[in-house]
């Protein structure tokens, strides 16, 4: 009888995580897939955290689009900026979406999508400084602090033109956005090299700074993936696609900039 009631046992267990097994791969083919868009969070209104603790901007609402249109779900990734391209080239995150233009070096790490959004790079400085344009900042003998966030394209554009002997002035760089406020507030640097975008937002939220007139560079926004991810950033170009006809990222645009 034991030896009867032992062998019902084993087929009752048996039977038990037969069925376990067929649900769990049955949720499993059901559950969607995640698409890591990695980020830096402190660049409004491209992207940063909103009063709830959430994940905005035009880049994440973006990025939720893309991952719609191919059937994912969005997971965002935020670390800092110049960390963003090394994380996506060895294939830690699937893209990158920071603001980011595309440059000869980048192209070098990443591979790049289409252009999503044209922006441009302008210079915020203090209400009562004496820089009245761009060109100040070239000027012979010049020696104005210029202010830079680390990796970014008007980081890197400045510190070219210090090493090519285009400019005296000396450059001072920072891990965050936010930073830079801060520095140029307290006098510890001349003048802010950044995105027109959020350039309006900190001027907006900071009494005693202003936009010079004179733009700094004009450049595209794109998406990047690892080298050699042809398919996926075919697919990130097939929805940006569909994404631009439709007006879908007009709205998203609008949204956060258009009232500025």
């Amino acid at each position: 009888m034991k030896k009867l009631l032992s062998i019902a046992l084993i087929a009752v267990l048996a039977f038990s995580l037969v069925a376990c097994s067929s649900d769990k791969t049955e949720d499993t083919n059901t559950d969607k897939k995640v698409l890591t868009v990695a980020t830096s969070a402190d660049f409004p209104p491209y992207e940063f955290v909103d009063d709830d603790g959430n994940f905005s901007g035009i880049d994440v609402e973006v990025a939720g689009l893309i991952a719609d249109k191919m059937g994912y779900e969005l997971e965002i990734v935020n670390m800092d900026f110049n960390s963003i391209i090394p994380a996506v080239a060895t294939g830690k995150y699937d893209l990158g979406m920071s603001g980011f233009s595309i440059t000869e070096d980048r192209k070098e790490s990443v591979l790049f999508s289409d252009c999503y959004v044209t922006a441009q790079q302008v210079v915020i400085v203090t209400e009562d400084s004496d820089i009245e344009s761009v060109d100040d900042l070239y000027a012979e003998g010049a020696t104005y602090v210029v202010g830079t966030q680390l990796s970014t394209t008007g980081d890197i554009y400045f510190s070219d033109d210090i090493a090519n002997e285009l400019t005296t002035c000396s450059i001072m760089e920072y891990v965050k956005a936010t930073d830079l406020v801060q520095a140029l507030k307290t006098g510890k640097i001349d003048c802010i090299i950044i995105d027109n975008a959020p350039a309006q937002e900190f001027v907006a939220k900071n009494e005693g700074l202003k936009i010079l007139e004179t733009e700094y560079v004009t450049e595209e926004y794109a998406v990047c993936t690892k080298l050699g991810n042809d398919e996926m950033i075919s697919q990130v170009n097939a929805a940006l696609s569909d994404l631009l006809s439709d007006g879908s990222i007009q709205a998203v645009i609008d949204k956060y900039i258009s009232a500025k």
